[in-house]
């Protein structure tokens, strides 16, 4: 019943200090494993199965088959799990190329990752499935409005919590937090942390945090904001930026996949980043997922699942605790 490859394909906790702790020595920049084979030449040409360690799909679909189950009755309470219970399938805005969090398998037109892995739980927990799902693609400025205009059930797209947001949609979770961190080019020796960003041209993300932190954190920066990921990291490849600024996870992600192209300049810096699941404004889905989010939480599916999606990928052996859901 998987519907990623079909109707809407083409229409992301690990706290910060503890990704610090792991990848970090002494304050000085973040290093890709160095197991990893060289990258090729141009980073834009280096393929993800000659830079990183896949995940273990075996053990990622065996969680998600052994994921708990909610009660008829309870679903029956709530209208929107029973919006999605009579539809038969949970629409999700998601993305489909976080390599940690939620990556298309072209061989098995399959999406495994965290935030991945969560919404198929929460399938999974509502239809009895985890493939019951569609995805429509979304981006730092279309996570509101699919929402919004009913396009979607759930968000699941490492999703900060904001109260600007929260005027527009309702959050369930957290279930995740993180920070922002400075990705440069590797060998650059000029930018060690947020305090030498002043006068550089820093890259962002359009309608995410990173320009709101930017302007506080390093207000002399030139700020040059992009509409994906892929477009800020790409400008960084290609000299036209000095740094990129984004969540630290995501940074991660990117230095994961492509090892000893890019370091982490300093530590992560500014406000602690819940993850939230994006829904309908005032939806009593709110409520839902809570229970959701506690109950894997409980019984240890939400750290198995951090362990196959980032643990076992990124070296790092100890998950942290996870976040507390509705604070």
């Amino acid at each position: 019943m998987k519907r990623t490859g079909i109707k809407k394909l083409f229409a992301v906790s690990l706290t910060a200090a503890m990704i610090t702790a792991g990848l970090t020595a002494c304050g000085g920049s973040a290093k890709a494993p160095e197991a990893a084979p060289a990258p090729a030449a141009n980073p834009e040409e280096q393929t993800e199965e000659s830079a990183a360690k896949p995940i273990d799909k075996d053990a990622f679909d065996k969680l998600l088959a052994s994921g708990v189950k909610a009660d008829d009755a309870d679903i029956e309470a709530n209208e929107w799990a029973s919006k999605v219970k009579k539809a038969g399938v949970l629409r999700v805005g998601g993305v489909r190329t976080s390599f940690l969090f939620s990556q298309l398998d072209e061989t098995d037109g399959s999406l495994r990752g965290f935030d991945a892995g969560l919404w198929q739980l929460l399938a999974n927990y509502i239809l009895g499935d985890p493939s019951a799902y569609e995805i429509t693609q979304v981006d730092s400025s279309t996570r509101e409005s699919v929402l919004q205009s009913d396009q979607v059930d759930a968000v699941f797209a490492t999703y900060s919590i904001t109260d600007s947001r929260k005027e527009v949609i309702s959050f369930a979770g957290p279930y995740y937090t993180s920070q922002q961190g400075i990705l440069v080019k590797a060998g650059n020796s000029e930018i060690t942390g947020v305090d030498s960003l002043a006068g550089k041209t820093v890259a962002t993300q359009a309608g995410s945090t990173g320009p709101d932190i930017l302007a506080e954190f390093a207000p002399e920066a030139k700020i040059q904001e992009f509409e994906t990921d892929q477009e800020a990291t790409t400008a960084l490849s290609q000299g036209r930026v000095d740094a990129y600024v984004t969540d630290y996870t995501l940074q991660l992600s990117t230095m994961v996949k492509n090892p000893g192209v890019y370091d982490m300049a300093g530590d992560a810096f500014g406000p602690v980043d819940p993850y939230g699941v994006g829904l309908p404004k005032d939806s009593d889905g709110v409520e839902f997922v809570n229970a959701f989010l506690n109950k894997i939480e409980e019984d240890g599916t939400w750290e198995k699942l951090w362990k196959v999606t980032l643990g076992d990928r990124t070296g790092i052996s100890s998950a942290p605790p996870a976040p507390k859901v509705g604070e």
